[in-house]
């Protein structure tokens, strides 16, 4: 019998739906599959952005309650917080933002993860496949865009090579020397669908870092050491990264030798271990950096002899030296300054069998020797280089720090910074006893940090207490995630030492400019008390040296509050000591009188 065409259209309608013709039919798409491997990876907290090349992605983190995402207010601080969250924890951080923007937008955070050498994933929206290169709406080369500031980058064109680039991004990220991993994924690759298969462990020919260090090295720093009559060790954020800090203290215990670490080692060795000379460098000790300069045999660990720690590399070597250099990196060896028993490894295991030689060797460092040296590193440290002159009228920023250290010191506090005096004056005055408290951006010296880097870790460590040392103007880089402190329920606390001027940028211009205050000058700034009462949180203005201890420790009562110090202090304050551009490490101005 024939069938009209209105009849054959409703016998068409009135049968189900055929199921597209694919074998993988019950196949999860590529955001779904980003997701699985995420939590294949044991990932908590992912902060990001959403966005039009995202969507699906989003839509699958929607479906799923074992990842907690993060709304953030700018993709940067994304990726801040998620570096604060690393920082702090020893974890992969994760951050997720769009195409274009969103990708240009996080390339400042993944730049300062990538001069600290944090672990990272950054998963990137992009256009898809078919419109890539033909400038489509929010389109950006984000693989030539953050090309130089990364680990390793991947663009993924197949849904069936998601899995495994995630895990190799992964991989990369952890190990070896730490750092950032971008995986950008096209829109139509996270909506295509394709076998899940999450690999456990993989394999790449073309990376393959060292771990162990080689032996015979090992055996000849072991005899250096032994034989120095002037002996230093010298560490940077490699100790922290590569949770060394109980080799370290061992070894510096053993062998009696004293000990400095840079702005980013601070806290591998206790501030109260009498062998620890304060951090060296430009803002260093006067004691540390002496001992740096004159010492006759030098083991760095972790460390990069970069331009802030030995000043003018001319000047450090014209003072005969044997320096052992121990780092998973070996492009760091010899990069700046030339070193005589380069030890390429994972510096815990370094470390470690350094203890064990040392234990099993038949001599000991001469002990005579030793302390004729330490009667000269005494006799430096009698300069006493940080101290500074109180005010009962004005507030110095110094005291500030101290208090802080005072009223925290016995509590489980985490310290992040942003940049500037601020940063300095917390490294020199905050007495650190533990690795991973101390939370800043080294390398790049980003501004905008310390708010983000806080709320990472305090999603990461709720039961701490979290402190955000800053000034007005680095606050003012970030100050929009006190929203994402509100809705996300972490409460931190913000030091703001508030001079009104851009404080190292004046300090400079005093130094080196002739006193021209070129644009430093901070003649607008709004009233940040009602400022963090608009976003929901406590604000506090402190303007007495009297009422700086009465506000951070109401700071610390409201436990469960964002609390806001604005504490005006002193704007003529400098940061003592320094050493200036192209000076040598132990050419360092101690306070005015220098000038």
């Amino acid at each position: 019998m024939d069938l009209s065409a209105a009849e054959v259209k409703r016998a068409a309608s009135a049968q189900p739906a055929s199921p597209p013709p694919s074998s993988h039919a019950a196949d999860p798409n590529g955001s779904e599959i980003l997701v699985r491997c995420l939590q294949a990876e044991g990932v908590k907290y992912l902060w990001g952005y959403p966005g039009g090349a995202v969507l699906y992605i989003y839509d699958a983190l929607y479906k799923q309650d074992t990842i907690q995402h993060v709304l953030v207010r700018h993709e940067q601080a994304a990726v801040h917080a998620a570096d604060g969250y690393a920082r702090a924890t020893g974890d992969v951080g994760v951050a997720l933002v769009t195409s274009g923007p969103g990708v240009t937008n996080a390339v400042t955070g993944i730049a300062t993860a990538y001069m600290d050498s944090i672990p990272m994933v950054i998963i990137t929206g992009q256009v898809p496949t078919a419109a890539i290169g033909l400038d489509a709406f929010q389109e950006c080369d984000a693989v030539g865009i953050t090309r130089p500031v990364v680990k390793h980058n991947f663009l993924v064109k197949d849904v069936r090579d998601l899995a495994l680039t995630l895990k190799k991004a992964f991989h990369i990220a952890r190990t070896g020397r730490p750092g950032p991993v971008v995986v950008d994924i096209p829109k139509d690759v996270s909506l295509k669908t394709a076998p899940f298969h999450y690999p456990e462990t993989v394999e790449m020919r073309s990376y393959n870092p060292v771990r162990k260090g080689h032996g015979g090295q090992i055996r000849k720093a072991v005899q250096l050491l032994l034989a120095a009559k002037r002996p230093y060790i010298y560490t940077g954020g490699g100790v922290i990264l590569g949770n060394a800090s109980n080799e370290l203290r061992q070894l510096v215990d053993l062998l009696g030798f004293p000990c400095t670490n840079t702005l980013m080692g601070l806290g591998a060795i206790a501030a109260s271990d009498p062998k620890f000379l304060g951090m060296l460098g430009m803002h260093g000790t006067y004691e540390a950096n002496m001992t740096m300069q004159h010492c006759d045999v030098l083991l760095a660990v972790g460390a990069r002899f970069d331009d802030r720690v030995i000043g003018n590399p001319r000047h450090f070597a014209t003072v005969e030296r044997k320096i052992i250099h121990v780092d998973i990196d070996p492009s760091s060896i010899s990069k700046r300054v030339r070193v005589d028993i380069p030890i390429v490894g994972d510096v815990k295991d370094v470390l470690a069998e350094l203890i064990v030689q040392i234990k099993e060797a038949q001599s000991r460092p001469d002990a005579a020797a030793i302390n004729a040296w330490w009667s000269q590193i005494n006799e430096w440290r009698k300069r006493e280089c940080l101290s500074y002159k109180t005010s009962p009228d004005v507030i110095k920023p110094q005291a500030v720090v101290e208090k802080l250290w005072e009223l925290t010191k016995d509590r489980d506090t985490y310290i992040t910074s942003d940049v500037g005096q601020h940063q300095m004056w917390a490294a020199q005055f905050y007495r650190f006893e533990q690795p991973r408290r101390w939370i800043n951006s080294g390398g790049l010296g980003t501004m905008g940090v310390g708010l983000p880097y806080a709320m990472g870790i305090k999603l990461a460590k709720p039961e701490s207490d979290v402190f955000c040392i800053t000034g007005e103007g680095s606050i003012q880089m970030c100050i929009q995630e006190l929203s994402t402190c509100l809705q996300y329920k972490t409460p931190v606390k913000i030091v703001s030492l508030n001079n009104r001027y851009l404080g190292m940028v004046r300090q400079w211009q005093q130094l080196d400019y002739g006193g021209r205050y070129s644009h430093s000058y901070m003649d607008a700034l709004p009233d940040f008390v009602k400022l963090a009462e608009a976003y929901g949180h406590v604000g506090l203005r402190v303007d007495r040296p009297g009422d700086v201890e009465g506000a951070l420790k109401e700071a610390i009562r409201l436990k469960d509050r964002t609390v806001f110090l604005d504490i005006r202090t002193d704007p003529t304050e400098n940061v003592w000591p320094m050493v200036q551009a192209g000076k040598g490490i132990s050419e360092m101005l101690l306070g005015s009188e220098d000038l």
